[in-house]
């Protein structure tokens, strides 16, 4: 088979990698995935692509070793510098719009707002941004950063890599109250993982050097999408409160202008269909296991 060109996925069996893996499939490239299936799973994967288990942090991966990073920032130094001495032709870098804010002025929040994290995890995403552009400038190594919403969408696992929508239809599925964490008035950015893919695949010919938003620009509560997912599934108990937790941002929507005018991108799968499709896969799933019945 004459392949289109090749592309690796990190994280390729695991949630967002796993449909992204799917999509550059269909799209006749020659994929290479790797993942230490810490929070992938083997059924994710795709049987077209090639599956190297392993971590990107580990010294076997090709590179000179760099000691002094925690792991996402190392790993991204890892595959920054293999991919320099390989000639890769763009890297597309998964980064975060949710956590990397903080509590913006401006919401939708331009992607050219101050940058401050209040959590660990933004703060090293944003690190990694950082080694990006240095890898830009130093060595000519062109990139894309999508800085993404919160995620949700079929393959989300509610007890590894989740977010709040697999850990509630979950609970809900099961006959289980799910508990909110604070008032519940806080508010999200949820994007559906097709579209996420859309903007991945968009971004290999575009957006170079940029850093993007990439969601909706729609604000939705906690406690609003429980009623929706309430809704959907036909449950009819409310959801327990807990006290709020440290480094969670309160109120964040993403405005996504500027990747649809570098990426010619838009989101196109509304919150409602989103829901209903992750419902089902899930239920399907649950039902799979015996956790459910047929």
């Amino acid at each position: 088979m004459a392949y289109r060109r090749s592309a690796m996925v990190t994280g390729g069996a695991g949630f967002i990698g796993s449909h992204l893996v799917d999509r550059l499939v269909e799209e006749n490239y020659r994929v290479i995935i790797v993942d230490d299936l810490s929070t992938g799973k083997l059924k994710n994967l795709n049987h077209d692509a090639t599956f190297h288990h392993m971590s990107i942090t580990q010294p076997t991966f090709p590179d000179d070793p760099i000691l002094d990073n925690e792991v996402n920032v190392q790993g991204t130094l890892r595959l920054l510098e293999a991919s320099r001495r390989a000639g890769v032709e763009k890297i597309i870098y998964s980064s975060t719009g949710g956590a990397l804010y903080g509590e913006p002025e401006v919401v939708p929040c331009p992607d050219d707002a101050p940058v401050l994290p209040i959590s660990p995890y933004g703060m090293s995403k944003y690190i990694g941004e950082q080694y990006l552009d240095f890898y830009s400038r130093q060595y000519r190594l062109n990139y894309t950063t999508l800085r993404y919403g919160n995620v949700y969408g079929p393959r989300q696992d509610p007890f590894g890599e989740a977010g709040v929508i697999a850990i509630f239809i979950s609970a809900i599925l099961s006959g289980k109250r799910p508990r909110i964490f604070g008032d519940g008035n806080q508010t999200r950015d949820f994007v559906c993982v097709d579209d996420i893919v859309e903007a991945n695949i968009a971004a290999i010919h575009r957006g170079h050097r940029r850093s993007l938003n990439v969601a909706t620009g729609e604000l939705t509560s906690v406690n609003r999408l429980y009623e929706m997912l309430k809704e959907i599934v036909g449950f009819r108990w409310d959801a327990e409160h807990g006290p709020a937790r440290a480094g969670d941002v309160y109120r964040i929507s993403l405005d996504c202008s500027r990747a649809e005018e570098e990426l010619g991108w838009v989101p196109k799968t509304s919150l409602a269909e989103g829901l209903a499709r992750t419902v089902a896969y899930l239920r399907e799933a649950a039902q799979a296991e015996g956790v459910l019945p047929g």
